[in-house]
């Protein structure tokens, strides 16, 4: 931020420092009492549900970015308890769309400024109504009642001259503001927290940053074309599934176009039969398993607002604003830890652990863990597909790298949430799926075959 900007920021930042903090301190004066309430009533566990409860009710209070940041935050498993991380991943966005008005307003704010370098393949803007000329949005149609609100956009339906149906993701006029703003208080929060005799030796700032990155990049309108561009070529090779492709000459820095997919509803498989229900949740399936160990190149978002299933039997991916892409070295480390976890070798599965973490705690117990891990796979394995449980087996690890002091790279934990958050949608689809069995073939094209990008 340059000097000027960050001296004009710093009243209204002051501000927000001081709302923040009295809506802190209001909230916290009410949610005392209820916990000694609870505590006295139910004991310790009912005390803790409540206090988890009333933080999550707080990040509600806050804004936008205390939400997306609760929603990340509620990924790290291994730094947090796991009741507050069932908490805080039953957040979600509650706005209001953007009204008509305030639409079109934004619709001229963006076609006004200059347009992006380019799409996904970095090629200049050009269409058939000149997109890159100022105050010219290329649409022949445009819905300004949105089909879908979010914390930082809206969804409208529109069409190109040449009357293709497109969607257009547009930004919240001043939304990137106010999260700038709020995820800089936060970030000041952890550094002070930090120094806290509790969070000593714990990875605050680290997990804190990482949370905070992975929240602007949410912002980040011109990198999440790209990355659905990129997205789509990655999951081309899976049979069945659907990205819906990017139009980067209308695209700008803060709206994304890309083709409209008509009748998606998250009810629909339940209406389709058996076996196109078992199609469904393998194809789910096999796409992250593309994503963890082929390419790389993972969408860490995929709950039932941004995955949904067709009649004609297609899966459909949508929104990629959360995603990273793993060094080599730590997609080889997932996908090996994945084919031994497969085959039962659970010590070597606990030793990929240590490798992949970015430090120990100085009190850390490193063969203690390497026993109980070891332990933990060995059991997994022996289980029936309809007894193994993702969500239970990552729950019993994570708790595992609290007690025994090891920290798990952000870079793992972000990509293993795709696992974990689409686990309950393939298991109602196919309650017999077996995890481990579909992971196998693609383990393999991803350790041992060409890889793709």
């Amino acid at each position: 931020m340059p000097d000027g900007t960050a001296r004009v920021r710093a009243p209204a930042l002051a501000v927000r420092a001081v709302h923040v903090a009295a809506t802190v301190a209001a909230m916290g004066a009410l949610a005392v009492p209820g916990t000694v309430r609870h505590r006295l009533r139910g004991g310790r566990e009912a005390a803790r549900a409540h206090l988890y409860r009333r933080l999550t009710a707080l990040l509600m209070a806050l804004g936008p970015a205390f939400v997306k940041a609760g929603q990340v935050l509620g990924t790290r498993r291994d730094v947090l308890p796991a009741g507050l991380c069932d908490e805080l991943s039953r957040l979600q966005d509650s706005v209001a769309p953007v009204s008509p008005a305030e639409t079109r307003r934004a619709l001229r704010e963006v076609y006004a400024r200059a347009p992006c370098a380019g799409g996904a393949d970095g090629g200049p803007g050009r269409g058939a109504r000149d997109p890159g000329r100022a105050g010219a949005p290329p649409f022949a149609e445009f819905d300004e009642r949105a089909v879908a609100a979010g914390s930082v956009a809206c969804v409208h339906a529109a069409a190109l001259p040449g009357g293709r149906r497109v969607a257009v993701k547009l930004r919240r006029p001043g939304i990137e503001r106010v999260m700038r703003d709020d995820l800089a208080l936060i970030r000041a929060g952890a550094r002070v927290a930090a120094r806290v005799p509790p969070f000593r030796g714990m990875p605050v700032t680290e997990v804190v940053d990482n949370m905070c990155e992975a929240v602007l990049g949410q912002l980040d309108f011109t990198r999440e074309a790209a990355s659905l561009s990129r997205l789509r070529d990655t999951l081309a090779p899976v049979p069945r599934v659907w990205v819906p492709r990017v139009h980067p000459d209308a695209c700008r820095p803060a709206c994304i176009v890309m083709d409209f997919i008509p009748d998606l509803d998250i009810g629909t498989a339940a209406g389709c039969p058996p076996a196109m229900r078992r199609r469904f949740a393998e194809s789910a399936l096999t796409a992250v398993y593309q994503m963890l160990f082929v390419t790389g190149f993972v969408h860490c978002d995929m709950h039932p607002g941004n995955l949904y299933f067709t009649r004609d039997g297609q899966v459909v991916v949508l929104d990629a604003g959360f995603s990273v892409q793993l060094t080599d070295r730590l997609r080889r480390l997932f996908a090996e830890f994945f084919l031994n976890m497969a085959t039962g070798r659970g010590r070597r599965c606990a030793e990929i652990v240590v490798e992949s973490s970015v430090g120990v705690r100085p009190d850390a117990d490193l063969e203690g863990f390497l026993v109980r891990m070891a332990d933990l796979v060995e059991r997994s394995h022996g289980l029936p597909a309809r007894e193994f449980s993702l969500i239970a087996f990552a729950a019993e690890m994570f708790d595992l790298q609290r007690r025994f002091g090891i920290h798990a790279a952000a870079e793992l934990i972000f990509p293993l949430l795709s696992l974990l958050v689409i686990e309950g949608a393939v298991r109602d689809l196919d309650p017999g799926i077996d995890f481990q069995e579909t992971a196998k073939p693609v383990l393999n094209r991803g350790l041992f075959g060409a890889r793709a990008g």
